[in-house]
């Protein structure tokens, strides 16, 4: 008993070192972050101006390129003859024949080419210049300086961050690090910090990457930062963990404590124990992945788990600031116009509290007044400034046979038939015979039961209830089981989906493949 209480003695004086070391050492990053956001604080106290001069910015690199010549765009004031665009108007002037280190949108050179995986559409190439990952940079240092100064005491500063792995490309002009997201100064000066196993960015192979993710995370005892996109990365990762401790135990017998090493083989593990100094977990929290977040706030209590706001490949567009209590626009790298739901178009400063609206963005990469498909609500102002709250993407709609289901009504119906103890939702359109299938990680009632819940409360829809009625809708099923959410991910994967940003949509609006049906109602 004497040994180990002196044992115990000992690392907690060494802990008390490490924290009077790293401590200082953290202050002083937040510090040399401290003139970014200053100027960032500046734009909120003026948006009009802020954003005027972005638009000037951005403007000027279109009149430069060959695409603002060829709608002879010549002066900002022809900007409202710039057509409103989405991806696939774009895609011939980003992508010709081939990636290119020139394209006609900028007259920068391309950096990489990052690929979407959003929940709706193909999978999409993003072309990056400079400007614009300069725009990710000041976004990252504007967020870091907040956490410093009014988040949660950091001690450590060891962070995981996983923007989007690539498991199935080997393309040179692609991204091959998250930290290629950021300037040359900040990846130096994250390095240190990072808990990153060697060579992972080159794995193809989605098994080996979760295990070597997991034994790089499991040897990360003062882990105090995850940075990733969808919640659901993490909790794949966690279920890899709890189902492979054994194999993980073994190959981890001289590289963790013999506390850590019991605590791995406990039947339910206590992740609060594996990770005691985890203080933050940023990731997405609301629209889709508002479940999945919801869940592991229930297995990190103690963790702030912190949305990240609106954060696309195509773009920054909001960050979340603790200051603010609430999200506030990238206002001086992103030009932003408001569509409300009538067609008319209103800039940043006149929005108004309460409404709704759909983004249309402009960027330093070439994208201009580009249609992203996210609508946000204006919760309140801070400072002079809108801060923007994420619904959902627009006109996420199933129509099978006319039965036309909206996602805002998907999850007001699963919401009113009060699923419990889950932290995962998808209902799914299957095509032959049309019906929907809603997949569940767990559930307390049977799937019998939950589906004749689903059914009464989606035909509060006027066209589900005639489909239904008329024998169009085959009558709704359920599967549950907790290896769905990673059965998905690893089919998304395979078909080019970038797993760290997969998310899985309340309502999708494609049928599912008929094969990966098959393995669901294979585990359920």
């Amino acid at each position: 008993m004497k040994v180990r209480k002196l044992i115990a003695q000992k690392l907690y004086s060494n802990e008390i070192n490490e924290k009077a070391i790293m401590r200082p050492i953290i202050q002083l990053f937040g510090q040399i972050l401290a003139p970014t956001a200053r100027r960032f604080y500046q734009a909120l106290d003026n948006p009009e101006l802020t954003q005027l001069s972005v638009q000037k910015q951005i403007c000027d690199r279109l009149i430069s390129s060959d695409y603002g010549k060829a709608l002879k765009i010549n002066y900002l004031a022809d900007w409202q003859r710039i057509p409103i665009v989405d991806y696939d108007a774009l895609s011939p002037w980003i992508l010709g024949q081939q990636k290119r280190q020139q394209i006609p949108l900028t007259p920068e050179p391309i950096l990489f080419y990052e690929k979407t995986s959003g929940s709706s559409g193909a999978v999409k190439w993003i072309p990056y210049t400079q400007s614009l990952r300069s725009s990710f940079n000041q976004m990252f240092c504007v967020w870091a300086h907040d956490l410093i100064t009014n988040g949660p005491l950091f001690s450590t500063g060891k962070i995981y961050a996983c923007i989007s792995p690539q498991l199935n490309s080997s393309d040179s002009l692609s991204l091959q690090d998250d930290l290629d997201y950021l300037d040359g100064w900040l990846r130096w000066c994250l390095r240190p910090w990072l808990v990153m196993p060697n060579g992972l960015n080159r794995l193809r192979d989605a098994q080996i990457f979760k295990h070597q993710l997991a034994l790089a995370l499991l040897q990360a005892e003062k882990l105090e930062i995850i940075s990733i996109w969808s919640p659901s990365f993490l909790q794949v990762h966690l279920n890899y963990i709890q189902e492979n401790k054994k194999l993980l135990q073994a190959e981890l017998q001289v590289k963790i404590s013999r506390y850590r090493l019991q605590l791995l083989g406990e039947d339910n593990i206590d992740w609060t124990q594996i990770w005691p100094h985890l203080k933050l977990i940023s990731c997405w929290d609301s629209a889709n992945a508002a479940d999945q977040a919801k869940g592991l706030r229930s297995q990190f209590p103690n963790t702030l788990i912190q949305g990240k706001g609106l954060l696309a490949t195509e773009a920054p567009m909001t960050i979340p600031l603790i200051a603010a209590g609430g999200y506030v626009p990238v206002l001086d790298e992103v030009f932003f116009e408001f569509e409300d739901d009538t067609g008319s178009l209103h800039k940043l400063h006149e929005l108004s509290i309460g409404q709704e609206y759909t983004i249309i963005l402009s960027q330093k990469g070439g994208l201009y007044r580009y249609r992203i498909g996210d609508r946000i609500c204006v919760t309140h102002y801070y400072r002079q400034t809108p801060c923007l709250e994420f619904l959902g993407r627009q006109q996420s709609i199933s129509d099978l046979v006319g039965e036309k289901l909206h996602e805002t009504f998907v999850n007001h119906a699963l919401n009113s038939i009060n699923l419990q103890g889950n932290n995962f939702q998808s209902l799914v359109p299957v095509a032959h015979p049309p019906y929907y299938v809603l997949l569940l990680d767990f559930a307390t009632e049977t799937p019998e039961i939950i589906a004749a819940k689903l059914d009464q409360a989606l035909s509060e829809s006027h066209h589900y209830y005639r489909a239904r009625s008329l024998g169009q809708l085959s009558p709704p099923q359920v599967l549950i089981s907790p290896q769905i959410p990673d059965l998905l991910v690893g089919y998304r994967v395979r078909n080019g989906g970038i797993w760290g940003g997969i998310k899985h949509p309340i309502l999708a609006t494609s049928p599912i493949n008929t094969e990966l049906l098959q393995k669901l109602q294979s585990v359920s």
